[in-house]
């Protein structure tokens, strides 16, 4: 007779959320941060987060975002004062005379925002979300994550861009492989030289297919987002598996496209729904892995900033 540990459970992902209900929300937090001059924005982002954790289910169970607005507006307002810092040193190497010094400082102080943002993003978001009250965390240390970056940025441009590949999937590793959910861990198992391989071949492919092969592209980049990662407790485990398929992409995406074009833009929260719902939906969860003995190991982190450096670099597709 095998042991229970070793027998599978059931598991289902969904997302439950409607387009009606997140254009309103989208609306209203429109209408606020234009009224309030964008200071609104840090209450108009927590209030969608809740939204979308909320109706996002794992066993029928949904999962919860406890960020707020203060919390995000007091790393909007340090997110601008870092922005004002640099452009005050590029204006004063300017007014100096000195555009080259100036520009060169400029762009530096940009990308070592890069690291320190995503690092800060993982923490306060990871933290921020529970699931049956249980916290997610994120472990990483950021000197470690800053060198590892620095690391990999610099192999990318010392092979003219050919080992960003390499880059994607060792910073991948690195984020997720740092990220806890009580007493259970995340790895993520993906190769640079797999994830090259597949790229090159899919470029040349939508070349060859004048743009039509760009959705299968999509669907083996979920995929392969999506099977390397796992969940680990002792001897217990649960594996992601990706069941998108490259017609499914293009029809949601043709979908969408006529949605949001035929409202112009208002529909956009039903295409978002959409979306969120199929890649749920087709998110399939295996293993032994008991929910009910996952407990209570992660402390709360309330520093936003991390998340509105990411937020304002146009980095949310990091999360």
């Amino acid at each position: 007779m095998e042991n229970s540990v070793s027998e599978l459970k059931n598991y289902e992902l969904d997302y439950k959320g409607k387009g009606e209900d997140l254009f309103g929300i989208t609306i209203v937090n429109w209408l606020l941060t234009a009224v309030t001059l964008g200071f609104y924005y840090p209450w108009a982002k927590a209030k969608r987060l809740q939204y979308l954790y909320s109706n996002t289910t794992l066993n029928d169970e949904p999962f919860a975002f406890h960020g707020t607005g203060k919390e995000m507006f007091k790393g909007f307002i340090k997110a601008l004062l870092i922005f004002a810092a640099l452009y005050g040193v590029l204006f004063l190497f300017l007014y100096l005379e000195m555009p080259g010094m100036g520009l060169i400082l400029f762009y530096l102080g940009f990308l070592a925002i890069f690291p320190i943002a995503i690092h800060g993003a993982y923490r306060y978001r990871m933290s921020r979300t529970s699931w049956r009250g249980i916290r997610f965390g994120y472990r990483g240390d950021r000197k470690e994550f800053t060198l590892e970056f620095f690391k990999n940025i610099g192999l990318t441009i010392i092979t003219l861009g050919i080992y960003g590949s390499w880059m994607t999937i060792n910073l991948r590793r690195y984020l997720l492989g740092n990220i806890r959910f009580g007493n259970t861990e995340f790895e993520y198992e993906g190769d640079g030289g797999e994830y090259f391989v597949m790229n090159l071949k899919n470029y040349f492919l939508t070349i060859f297919t004048l743009g039509i092969y760009i959705f299968w592209w999509q669907k083996e980049l979920f995929e392969y987002y999506v099977n390397n990662l796992s969940v680990h407790k002792g001897k217990e485990n649960l594996e992601f598996r990706s069941k998108v398929t490259g017609g499914g992409f293009l029809k949601l995406s043709i979908v969408n496209f006529f949605i949001v074009i035929f409202t112009l833009g208002l529909g956009y929260s039903w295409a978002f729904t959409r979306n969120m719902k199929y890649f749920l939906s087709n998110i399939e969860l295996e293993g032994n892995l008991c929910l009910d003995t996952i407990t209570q190991t992660e402390a709360n982190y309330n520093d936003a900033t991390g998340e509105d450096l990411e937020d304002a670099l146009d980095m949310d597709f990091v999360l």
